[in-house]
């Protein structure tokens, strides 16, 4: 509507960030406030995308793999996607094949042990044992031990300064992942070759959240607790009545964790905040730190932080938050 003094590319060239006139074919493509070049690409669970002419172009990656986490005093985020909280001082199962009626075999079978962690009686997650036919790989006090043997299984066993890591191959069936922080989160990847039917905490990945809480007698929960009771190992430990807010229970702590946790709402993560919601993340990371209250307190709120980092970095976001004085690699 009006004339503005300035510079403007030619026709059939366009502004690149650096400010140099490009042919459309040399646009770059942008995500999470990076630049990438024309041909580079970034993967996603279940996509490969290309730049192309300043857009991104995507394919389904024909194996499309999800994650379940546990973390923290007893968060979980399904394989579908649902979040709930559980407190329990008990046995529970996490995953498992061999749910349908029909075919109740089970080819494997994860297991987590939660233990009272803080004068409040939340819980931490602690050990988290795999049975696979006659193999068990059981994870406690930050190292891991194998027993048995399946023939029938390929696995190996990674480490570096902050995790454990094991792929394993159950052949025709499930590639899996499975990565611990020798402390309190767990993730389960699993990539699946089977129509089989997956049940535990982390839900049926069925691709439909609502039905998440499914209970081991093969009707959804009306509520998250009454399907942690279903899934416990042991039926005789007692089931789990309410969850516990640490941050109620001492409130000379929220304060402190409200403010350590910030870091999650700060310009450190701002790329990641239009790619993964951090507000579940935030509100995890305030209560574990509330709840911590025996020593390891930076542990638990540290712990926190990493789960969103974690989700970052899934969706292609690589953040350094760490440093010597915050959170250092312990």
């Amino acid at each position: 509507t009006k004339c503005e003094s300035g510079c403007v590319c030619a026709d059939g060239l366009y502004e690149n960030l650096d400010g140099r006139c490009v042919p459309a074919e040399e646009c770059p493509c942008e995500y999470g406030g990076l630049a990438y070049g024309r041909g580079e690409q970034i993967q996603t669970e279940c996509e490969i995308c290309t730049c192309m002419k300043g857009k991104w172009k995507c394919v389904q990656k024909t194996r499309c793999s999800s994650t379940c986490n546990l973390y923290g005093e007893g968060h979980i985020t399904t394989f579908d996607g649902q979040r709930f909280v559980f407190d329990g001082n008990c046995e529970y199962i996490l995953a498992m094949d061999g749910c349908s009626v029909n075919r109740p075999i089970s080819s494997f079978k994860i297991v987590t042990e939660n233990v009272i962690c803080g004068k409040s009686g939340v819980t931490c997650s602690r050990s988290i044992s795999i049975y696979l036919g006659n193999l068990t790989i059981i994870l406690r006090d930050e190292t891991f031990a194998i027993s048995g043997e399946n023939p029938g299984v390929q696995y190996k066993v990674k480490k570096n300064a902050l995790h454990l890591m094991f792929d394993i191959i159950i052949p025709g069936k499930y590639n899996m992942t499975l990565i611990w922080n020798k402390h309190m989160n767990f993730f389960i990847k699993i990539s699946r070759e089977t129509q089989e039917t997956i049940c535990g905490l982390c839900g049926n990945y069925n691709g439909n959240m609502k039905d998440d809480f499914e209970t081991r007698s093969k009707y959804v929960a009306s509520n998250e607790l009454e399907f942690v009771n279903s899934w416990k190992e042991n039926p005789l430990c007692g089931d789990v009545y309410f969850v516990v807010d640490p941050c109620s229970k001492n409130p000379y702590r929220k304060a402190w964790a409200e403010k350590t946790c910030s870091i999650i709402n700060s310009p450190v993560f701002s790329a990641c905040h239009n790619k993964v919601n951090r507000m579940p993340y935030y509100e995890a990371c305030v209560r574990d730190s509330c709840g911590c209250d025996i020593g390891g307190d930076c542990r638990c709120m540290c712990d926190a932080i990493a789960v969103y980092a974690t989700a970052c970095l899934e969706k292609g976001i690589c953040i350094d938050w760490r440093t010597p004085e915050f959170c250092r690699e312990f």
